[in-house]
C-alpha cells in the first residue's frame, strides 16, 4: 500500500509470491525493493507503479538498505551482508550487481545502518555483536566486530556525520560507542595494495561460474599488531529500557539523527521515546496490546509511524502535541461480508471479530468502526438512504447504526436468544428482517419503532440467505432445507410461492430490476427463476468453474475436493446482465446471465503464503512420515517459543503458526456501476 500526503492510500497493482518481508526505498523516493519470504525481490518504480526487475536471493533476507547517496544498497541475509550497485537513471540490462560479500558474523545478521556520507555502515547480528564495514577500502578502518550485549541485535544507528553509533538489543539495552576518528579522518587505501588485492580476487574468480564481487572478511579479534593507528571504538556507557515484566523484549526501533530522538518499541505494544546521547526519557506510551513491528520516523522528526502487524495496524503519531494523525486498523479475523452504499462513496464491512467498520472508496481510510456487537457479525446491509447501516451478528441482534452521529440507534432483537446468519432491509428502509440459524425462523422488525412485527415459520433447515425484490414488497428466503420461499409483506406475509431445488440453497439474489431471482444450491448450480410464475428460466453449472486449490494437509486431489464445493455468495452487476460468484476458492466467476456462459475469471491473490493455492501436491514437502505442513516450524519464531538451553522457555507457549486458507466471503456490485 502507497500513502500520500494529500491522505489517500492506493494499492499498488503488482504481487509477488509469498509474504512481502522487507522494503527498501532510495533516498529520492523513486525506487524501492520489495523482498519476500523466500528472498524473491521486486524492484519498482514508485513514479509508474510498475515492477522494473526482478531478482532472486536464494535465501531469506532479514534487511534491505539504499546508502543516503543513493548508490549502493546493502542486504543481509544468513550471516552476510552484500552490497550491491543500485540501479541508476539510465537503462540496463542486469539491475542487481553485486559489488562486495561481508563476512564476519557467526549467526545470522538483522539490521543495517549508514553513516550520512555513505562511506561505512554497520550490520548487527544474532551473535550478540554488531559490525563496523566499509564501503569501500580504508586503509585505517579494519573491520571488526563490538560486542557488549547479552541478547540478538535489534537495530544499530550511526550518529549524524560521525563513527559514533549506538547498538540496541533485544533485552531493551542500549550500549553507545565511540570512535576516535572522524568521517573525514578515513583514509583510502594506498593504489598499490589495492591493486595487489584486486589481482588476487580475479585469479580466484576465473575459476568460479559467476563473479561474486569482492569477499571481505572481517575478524572477530584482531592482534595489537593490527589494530596500531587504526580506527578504535570504546563503549562510553551502557543504558537499560524499564521494561514491564519478563516477556516484554524489545521488538524494534528508529533513530532521528538531526534530533537526536529514539523511538523503541516493545512486545507488549509500549513505545519510548528518549533523547539522545544523555538517555533521558521524553515520554512512555502504550498503543496496543501486540508487539510493535516497526517503526518510522519522518524527516522532519514530528511524526512517528508504528506499524503492528499482530492486528494490522497502522499508527502515525505527532509526540510533541501527543496527538493522532492516522490511526487505520483492519479487521482482526476475517471479513465476512461487506456492502456498498447506494451512491457508491462508501463500503461497510462485517468480521469475525465483530467489529463493523465504514471506509471511503474515494481515499481507502476507515473513518469510524462500531464496536457493539460481542460476537461476530455475519451480514451487513446499508438502507437506501445511504444514511444507516445495519448488522446481524451471532450474538443475538441486530443493531442499526446512524452515520450522521456515529451511533448504535436501534438494536432488534428476537424474543427467545437466537443466532442470526442473514439479513435484509426492503427498498423503504422501513421493514427489517433477519434469518435464524437455531430456530428456523424469520423475524421481521420495523425499523421506526424498533418493535417485532413478525415471526415467519415454514423452513425446516437453517436460514441461509434473505433478499428483498427492489421493485416490489416480497421477500425471498434461502434455506438448508432444499427450498426458496417467497412471502409477500402486502398479503400478510403469506408464502407467495415455495421452489423447491435438488440440494440445499447457500445463497439467493434478486436482480436489480427485480424480476430475476438467482439461486446457488451445495451441489454447484446457478439457477435462475422467473418468481412471479415460478419457472425456472436457466441455470450454471458452475463446480469446475470453482477450480478450488489443494490444501498442505488435503489426502485427495483439488479435483476430488472441489466435487464438494460451491459458490457461497452471489452478486449481479449494475444492469442486471452478468452475474459475480464466488465461493472457497481463489477464484472470482463473471457469468453472462442471457447465454449461461463464463465470461471472465478473476484470480484475487497470487500469494503462496496462503492455503489452498496449490493445484498439486508440492512432493518436495512429502516425506516417509507425511508432510512437512504438520512440523509448526512457527513455535521458534520470533513471537512463539525460544528455547536456547534446556529448561529455559520464554514466550508464548500456546503460539502456533498456521497458513489461512483463501477465499471469498462475500462480493458487491457499485450500485453506481
Amino acid at each position: 500500500l502507497f500513502f500520500s500526503c494529500s491522505n489517500k492510500c492506493e494499492t499498488f497493482p503488482l504481487a509477488t509470491r509469498l509474504n512481502i518481508v522487507c522494503v527498501g526505498l532510495s533516498p529520492d523516493g523513486n525506487l524501492a525493493i520489495l523482498i519476500d519470504e523466500e528472498g524473491a525481490a521486486l524492484l519498482v518504480s514508485l513514479i509508474g507503479k510498475c515492477a522494473i526487475h526482478h531478482f532472486y536471493f536464494h535465501n531469506p533476507v532479514h534487511s534491505v538498505s539504499f546508502s543516503p547517496d543513493g548508490k549502493k544498497f546493502v542486504i543481509t541475509k544468513d550471516n552476510v551482508a552484500l552490497m550491491y550497485h543500485a540501479p541508476g537513471r539510465k537503462r540496463e540490462f542486469n539491475a542487481f550487481v553485486l559489488d562486495k560479500t561481508y563476512y564476519g558474523p557467526y549467526d545470522e545478521t538483522t539490521c543495517i545502518a549508514w553513516t550520512d556520507d555513505s562511506k561505512c555502515f554497520a550490520v548487527g547480528s544474532k551473535d550478540m555483536s554488531t559490525w563496523v564495514f566499509g564501503a569501500e577500502r580504508w586503509a585505517n578502518l579494519i573491520y571488526y566486530s563490538l560486542g557488549g550485549h547479552k541478547d540478538v541485535i535489534v537495530a544499530c544507528f550511526f550518529e549524524e556525520n560521525s563513527l559514533d553509533l549506538y547498538t540496541i538489543s533485544q533485552d531493551a539495552a542500549l550500549c553507545v560507542w565511540q570512535c576516535d576518528t572522524e568521517l573525514d579522518g578515513l583514509k583510502p587505501m594506498p593504489p598499490k595494495d589495492a591493486a595487489r588485492e584486486k589481482n588476487e580476487e580475479k585469479n580466484d574468480e576465473e575459476f568460479l561460474e559467476e563473479p561474486k564481487g569482492e569477499e571481505i572478511h572481517g575478524k572477530a579479534n584482531p592482534n595489537e599488531q593490527e589494530t596500531r593507528n587504526k580506527v578504535k571504538y570504546s563503549r562510553v556507557a551502557k543504558y537499560v529500557f524499564n521494561k514491564e515484566g519478563d516477556f516484554n523484549n524489545l521488538t524494534s526501533a528508529a533513530y532521528h539523527k538531526k534530533t537526536h530522538l529514539l523511538v523503541t518499541g516493545f512486545a507488549s505494544g509500549i513505545f519510548h521515546l528518549h533523547e539522545l546521547p544523555d538517555f533521558n526519557l521524553i515520554h512512555s506510551l502504550s498503543i496496543s496490546d501486540q508487539r510493535i513491528a516497526s517503526i518510522s520516523i519522518n524527516c522532519t522528526g514530528d511524526w512517528i509511524a508504528f506499524g503492528c502487524s499482530g492486528l494490522g495496524q497502522l499508527l502515525v503519531w505527532e509526540w510533541q502535541s501527543e496527538s493522532y494523525v492516522l490511526k487505520q486498523q483492519g479487521h482482526f479475523n476475517s471479513m465476512v461480508s461487506l456492502a456498498y452504499s447506494p451512491d457508491g462513496q462508501y463500503i461497510v464491512t462485517g468480521g469475525e471479530d465483530g467489529k463493523v467498520k465504514v471506509w471511503n472508496t474515494s481515499s481507502s481510510f476507515c473513518f469510524v468502526t462500531f464496536t457493539e456487537h460481542t460476537s461476530g457479525i455475519t451480514a451487513v446491509t446499508f438502507t437506501s438512504n445511504g444514511y444507516v447501516i445495519l448488522s446481524a451478528s451471532l450474538d443475538g441482534t441486530v443493531r442499526a447504526f446512524d452515520l450522521h452521529r456515529y451511533r448504535n440507534f436501534r438494536t432488534f432483537t428476537s424474543p427467545r436468544p437466537s443466532q442470526f446468519s442473514c439479513l435484509a432491509v426492503d427498498s423503504s428502509g422501513e421493514i427489517v428482517s433477519a434469518g435464524s440459524q437455531d430456530s428456523f425462523e424469520i423475524f421481521i422488525w420495523s425499523m421506526q419503532s424498533g418493535r417485532l412485527l413478525d415471526v415467519l415459520s415454514g423452513h425446516e433447515g437453517p436460514i441461509s440467505s434473505l433478499s428483498f425484490n427492489p421493485m416490489k414488497c416480497v421477500l425471498a428466503s434461502a434455506s438448508w432445507d432444499k427450498t426458496v420461499k417467497l412471502w409477500d409483506m402486502l398479503d400478510s406475509w403469506r408464502t407467495k410461492e415455495t421452489l423447491i431445488l435438488n440440494s440445499d440453497v447457500l445463497v439467493v439474489a434478486f436482480r436489480p430490476d427485480g424480476k430475476e431471482l438467482a439461486v446457488a444450491a451445495l451441489n454447484g448450480q446457478i439457477t435462475f427463476w422467473d418468481h412471479e410464475n415460478a419457472v425456472q428460466t436457466g441455470s450454471i453449472e458452475g463446480r469446475h468453474d470453482l477450480q478450488m486449490g489443494r490444501k498442505e494437509l488435503d489426502k485427495i486431489t483439488a479435483k476430488q475436493a472441489a466435487k464438494g464445493k460451491s459458490f457461497t455468495t452471489l452478486c449481479y452487476s449494475a444492469d442486471g446482465q452478468s452475474i459475480l460468484a464466488g465461493g472457497l476458492s481463489k477464484f472470482v466467476c463473471i457469468y453472462n446471465v442471457k447465454e449461461q456462459i463464463l465470461m471472465k475469471k478473476f484470480e484475487i491473490s497470487c500469494n503462496f503464503s496462503l492455503d489452498a493455492m496449490e493445484e498439486y501436491l508440492d512432493r518436495r514437502k512429502m516425506t516417509e512420515f507425511g508432510s512437512m505442513a504438520l512440523i509448526d516450524e512457527g513455535a521458534g519464531g520470533e513471537d512463539g517459543v525460544a528455547i536456547p538451553l534446556p529448561g529455559v522457555k520464554r514466550g508464548d507457549m500456546s503460539y502456533r503458526h498456521f497458513k489461512p486458507e483463501i477465499r471469498v466471503t462475500c462480493l458487491r456490485f457499485s450500485p453506481t456501476g
